[in-house]
């Protein structure tokens, strides 16, 4: 039997940086766990991003504003960069208003209680002018991986309202290598070391503890399916068994009287 490896160590769990070693792994399993957990925290884990705005004074994407420094397309790459921790389900609206010359932040938008802003210094805008006004309205859902604007379009969209390209993700940099280790009298076991890198919504711990939670349901639903397989199998392989000699009959009608063998003289 292939033995298992040591606890995860914490080498280091900062905000958004965290570096974590798994040892004694049988030799190849380095590769084979860096790989599956690289790809599931890239791609599987749950956040929150806007997918939708709304520009006071632009109708579409490529409209420029008065007294503002960026044009539409500019903000809306800068609104993409905002990341959020959303609690609860469903979207919700945030609004931001902002006059006169100065920089509007991701951290001047108003929002229920179910959003948090965690960038709130993200730069979005420059207003160069005293009678400059900025005013944006956003909604903000919760999804996995990436989502194009274009699956999440239905009719006639609202004039002025902007789908953006959702990029849900919390993970942003995955990096792994593996190293030899002595375990006995073997040189030839591998110690796994990963480094994640988050967008500060989720602490990097977390998003391995998920990611391997992830991959633990999905490896519990293949060994299922198999086990109900064999179940299957050797139920149609099992051989009728007769009734032996001598056993009751099941409880029912009674049986019929017989007749006698002869008829009385």
């Amino acid at each position: 039997m292939i033995p298992l490896s040591k606890a995860t160590k914490v080498v280091s769990n900062k905000e958004n940086k965290g570096v974590f070693e798994i040892e004694a792994l049988y030799p190849g399993y380095g590769v084979t766990l860096g790989n599956s957990l690289r790809r599931v925290l890239l791609s599987s884990l749950e956040g929150a991003a806007a997918t939708q705005v709304k520009i006071k004074g632009a109708l579409h994407e490529f409209a420029a504003l008065s007294g503002v420094k960026e044009d539409v397309l500019g903000i809306l790459l800068n609104i993409k960069q905002i990341r959020f921790r959303v609690f609860g389900e469903g979207s919700f609206s945030a609004t931001l208003k902002v006059k006169g010359a100065k920089e509007a932040k991701a951290g001047d938008f108003k929002t229920p209680t179910q959003i948090e802003v965690v960038n709130k210094d993200l730069v979005l805008a420059h207003l160069t002018d005293k009678s400059a006004e900025l005013e944006v309205e956003i909604e903000v859902g919760k999804g996995v991986g990436y989502e194009a604007a274009e699956s999440r379009k239905r009719g006639k969209e609202e004039i002025g309202s902007i789908s953006l390209d959702a990029v849900y993700t919390p993970v942003r940099r995955v990096s792994f290598r593996v190293e030899q280790m002595r375990v006995g009298d073997r040189t030839d076991f591998d110690r796994l070391i990963m480094e994640i890198e988050t967008d500060g919504t989720m602490n990097p711990e977390t998003a391995l503890k998920e990611a391997a939670g992830i991959l633990v349901k999905h490896f519990e639903i293949v060994g299922e399916g198999l086990k109900t397989e064999e179940t299957k199998q050797a139920a149609a392989l099992k051989p009728k068994t007769r009734r032996t000699a001598g056993a009751k009959k099941p409880a029912g009608k009674k049986p019929r009287a017989k007749k006698a063998a002869a008829k009385k003289k």
